[in-house]
């Protein structure tokens, strides 16, 4: 089980990847006080920790009542995931992570930024929710521990993530622009490869079902 709660972890990381979040998050309080910077990350990371922990607890039972088996959901997951993967190594926004241009300037003029888009698309986002609810089916293989270990990992990285923002001027300064895309790219890497993961288990899993 270890090496699933280790997968969970990277998985969940990468997804939510805490860097991408840093320059975003300088963007959009540049303005605010320390004390209204630290308000934000915090009730940020408030708002997606429930969204996840949600989705943890009831994506399960809302994919059964639709009728949806367990390798379909890991096919059209690795896929999201893959899309995931791909606009973090290519910098260029699909919507599935990131906001679009509208939404980026519909959060510029929003009073509240950490519902949208801070906690949404950008940390609990389709790729995110989509991990927790594949986890929590894979837990399932496992003792009734494993889908804990699933939720306390979610919230240890949104914990990582709640640091970075709290950091995040010291580590743009440590990392500028250029670190901070590196360290997207790789992850996009390690997400994509991770997404094809799932979709060749998906596939498989299929695939023995027919036979």
């Amino acid at each position: 089980m270890s090496d699933f709660l280790w997968q969970a972890f990277v998985t969940l990381l990468v997804i939510i990847d805490p860097f991408v979040v840093v320059p975003v998050f300088i963007s959009l309080t540049r303005a605010d006080s320390q004390a209204q910077r630290e308000k934000t990350a915090r009730k940020t990371c408030i708002i997606a920790a429930v969204l996840l922990i949600f989705f943890a607890l009831a994506g399960d039972r809302l994919l059964n009542m639709m009728g949806i088996s367990q390798p379909a959901f890991r096919i059209a997951g690795g896929f999201l995931l893959l899309l995931a993967g791909i606009e973090m190594v290519m910098a260029k926004s699909t919507g599935s992570r990131t906001p679009t241009n509208d939404e980026e300037k519909e959060a510029t003029d929003s009073e509240d930024i950490s519902v949208f888009p801070l906690a949404i698309p950008l940390i609990a986002g389709p790729g995110a929710m989509t991990s927790v609810v594949v986890l929590m089916r894979e837990a399932e293989h496992f003792n009734t521990t494993a889908g804990l270990g699933v939720i306390l990992i979610a919230i240890f990285v949104l914990f990582i993530t709640y640091i970075a923002m709290r950091l995040s001027e010291r580590l743009m300064k440590l990392l500028g622009v250029t670190g901070m895309n590196v360290l997207t790219r790789v992850f996009g890497v390690i997400l994509a490869a991770l997404a094809t993961q799932h979709i060749v288990h998906g596939v498989t899993a299929v695939v023995k079902g027919m036979r």
